[in-house]
């Protein structure tokens, strides 16, 4: 899979393509909907199949401070786009004068003029140009004066709700990462850099690597949960994860810091992702030491059970 920052990096003598918009932050399964009925047309065409997000995010730009929780960074996101079958990833550096584009601005800037798209594949809550003002039925019109197709899809649900980014966003905000993988379709993953913390961890047996995440992360809420450590070189290790303040220590600052089970190296200054699989319990403050030395062996159990 390609991937483009800005519209420069086309080539020369690019051809048409059938293209597909969004922010599709977590690429959960309502967005792989979408994307695999834009890679199917534009293999059926004979046609790259092009994603175009957006960076940073639109809301931040517009509305600073008002950033959501971020599910997937680019890099993750890029990751799993090539799984699907996409051909491009066209990231858009978004900035106050490119959201004041009109919607038939967007349509002959970006997806005529640069990407010539002879289709374009959204879901049916799709809005484009200044202010979202343009919609499915008004790219549809585009679509007819400039020469491309425009499909809108069904968004998908289940039990009577929506699969959304906001729905996820609430149930890691929530602790309930079982129900994110679900929405997902794999587990919620963060990324950080392992840095040094207190080494209260490695005093009482239970060594951390204490992860400093990267901005916006949308980390679930405190407690500790089962999950997996993943390295730079793709190998992974079952995990134990605290996520607070570290109470009974009478900690102030949030932390993300992880027990990997059965490993005695080194992780310093590596990059690393951790899933959460399932929620163990909520934080605690304990009475003594010995009394949080007991929970953690407990967790580790529990954890190394759950991952089998």
């Amino acid at each position: 899979m390609k991937r483009w920052r800005g519209l420069a990096h086309r080539p020369p003598g690019w051809g048409r393509c059938v293209a597909t918009i969004g922010a599709f932050d977590g690429v959960h399964r309502g967005h792989q909907a979408i994307i695999a009925r834009a890679v199917e047309r534009a293999h059926t065409a004979g046609q790259p199949a092009v994603v175009v997000t957006f960076d940073p995010h639109p809301s931040e730009v517009v509305r600073p401070g008002s950033h959501p929780p971020v599910l997937t960074p680019l890099a993750r996101k890029a990751e799993l786009l090539d799984q699907l079958g996409v051909d491009v990833f066209c990231v858009l550096p978004f900035t106050l004068e490119f959201s004041r584009q009109t919607p038939a601005e967007f349509v002959h800037n970006v997806l005529v003029g640069a990407l010539h798209v002879s289709a374009v594949v959204v879901g049916e809550n799709f809005r484009f140009g200044a202010q979202g003002s343009g919609d499915v039925n008004l790219l549809t019109e585009l679509g007819e004066e400039f020469g491309f197709v425009t499909e809108g899809i069904a968004l998908a649900s289940e039990g009577g709700t929506r699969l959304s980014s906001t729905l996820i966003r609430a149930l890691v905000a929530a602790g309930d990462v079982a129900a994110a993988t679900l929405t997902l379709g794999r587990p919620h993953r963060i990324y950080g850099v392992v840095i040094r913390g207190d080494q209260r961890g490695r005093e009482i047996g239970y060594p951390t690597a204490n992860l400093e995440t990267t901005p916006f992360a949308a980390i679930p809420a405190d407690g500790v949960y089962a999950g997996r450590l993943t390295r730079p070189n793709g190998s992974t290790l079952a995990a134990a994860i605290s996520v607070g303040t570290n109470p009974t220590f009478d900690g102030q600052e949030r932390r993300v810091e992880a027990y990997a089970l059965d490993f005695a190296g080194d992780l310093y200054g590596e990059h690393v992702g951790l899933e959460f699989i399932e929620r163990l319990r909520g934080q605690e403050a304990f009475d003594s030491v010995e009394a949080l030395v007991k929970q953690i062996d407990d967790d580790v159990e529990r954890t190394r059970t759950l991952l089998g």
